[in-house]
């Protein structure tokens, strides 16, 4: 191909030269015939002076000479003429990519050419575009972090702070009775728990985003293991004085997944569901195919998630400004670890969020 390509050029450029040498023996042929006609048919002094100053040239003993300074000088000036375009075009280029090297990567090359050289314009135009997206996404990835690093400090050092404070206090004997004695151990041991929760989930997700999880796949009825999912959480409905509502298809949807893990995550969207979802008292989990997809929604019409929340949803310990000032549980990473795992199974997660009702859907391919 590059071969290819150099010999085009090559075989171009010849053109070119050939095209200029034509033009330039024209020149000369056509001006020799006007300067004769019009020795021939005309009385002009400057004509006849024209026509001797020609003659003496011709054949004078610098004719050979500058014959062949005239020919060079015309051949020059069409060969110029004729690659102008081509090297305007290529100078606009360069001046172009000067301005890029300045980090100025909005920059779009426009040329008014044909050809590799436009080639080589949008070419450079891409791999602006590429170099624009890979920055924007490293600055991305890096506020992400930073973010990543200040949400596990104030989440690591919350229940921290309070295990210190009350096993402190039993340390220092600071308490009136046993009973006090035993409730202090067991708010230690509660934020404990939580404490252990968010570093194991942390880990998880840390694991899924470096592909390190290995995942044990068998063929999986979708629709019996939401069911199982559902009749474990009926204790949480309960609890939490909601009702849940199946509605799934009579498909057969079988895909062939990690039952473990599509478990962790169903359940992570059911959890979320009760968690955020009291107020509209149901939670429905439906079931579809769709284009060979099998379609699972998770809704409860509790309190929206706003439009600016949305496109963050997924990513790990993100929470909504109202989740974080309550006194609702959980790691921060669920949401991040389901979409994860759906992720592994080739699968797709979107979040729809309305006045009426929120939404989580995923799609998982059927065999």
């Amino acid at each position: 191909m590059k071969n290819k390509r150099l010999y085009k050029h090559c075989l171009v450029s010849l053109i070119d030269i050939l095209i200029a040498i034509v033009l330039t023996y024209i020149t000369l042929v056509i001006s020799k015939k006007i300067l004769n006609y019009l020795y021939i048919h005309t009385k002009n002094e400057f004509v006849y002076y024209l026509w001797e100053v020609w003659r003496e040239i011709k054949y004078g003993i610098f004719g050979e000479p500058i014959n062949i300074i005239i020919g060079v000088v015309l051949f020059l000036i069409f060969y110029l003429i004729i690659t102008y375009r081509k090297n305007k075009s290529l100078v606009s280029i360069i001046d172009e990519t000067e301005i890029m090297t300045n980090s100025d990567l909005d920059r779009v090359i426009h040329v008014k050419a044909k050809g590799d050289i436009k080639n080589l314009a949008e070419n450079i135009n891409n791999i602006s575009k590429q170099l624009k997206e890979i920055t924007i996404a490293e600055i991305n990835a890096q506020k992400t972090k930073n973010d990543l690093i200040t949400n596990v400090s104030h989440d690591l050092r919350t229940p921290l702070t309070s295990i210190i404070g009350y096993l402190e206090l039993i340390d220092k004997d600071q308490y009136k009775d046993e009973v006090a004695l035993r409730y202090y151990v067991n708010i230690a041991y509660e934020k404990s728990k939580g404490l252990n929760l968010l570093i194991n989930d942390l880990f998880e997700v840390t694991k899924m985003q470096n592909s390190t999880i290995n995942l044990d796949k068998t063929d999986i009825n979708l629709v019996e293991l939401l069911g199982q999912v559902v009749v474990c959480f009926e204790y949480q409905f309960k609890s939490a004085n909601m009702q849940s509502r199946i509605r799934f298809s009579k498909d057969k949807l079988i895909v062939n997944a990690d039952a473990g893990k599509l478990v962790r995550a169903f359940e992570n969207l059911i959890s979320n569901a009760i968690k955020y979802g009291k107020d509209g008292y149901y939670v429905d989990v439906t079931t579809k195919i769709e284009e060979n997809m099998a379609v699972v929604q998770v809704i409860n019409y509790g309190q929206s998630i706003s439009i600016i929340d949305l496109p963050y949803i997924f990513d790990r310990l993100y929470r909504v400004e109202k989740s974080r000032n309550s006194n609702i549980g959980g790691s921060g990473l669920g949401l991040a670890i389901t979409k994860n795992i759906i992720e592994l199974h080739q699968g797709t997660i979107a979040v729809y969020s309305d006045e009426k009702r929120t939404i989580f859907e995923v799609r998982l391919p059927v065999k």
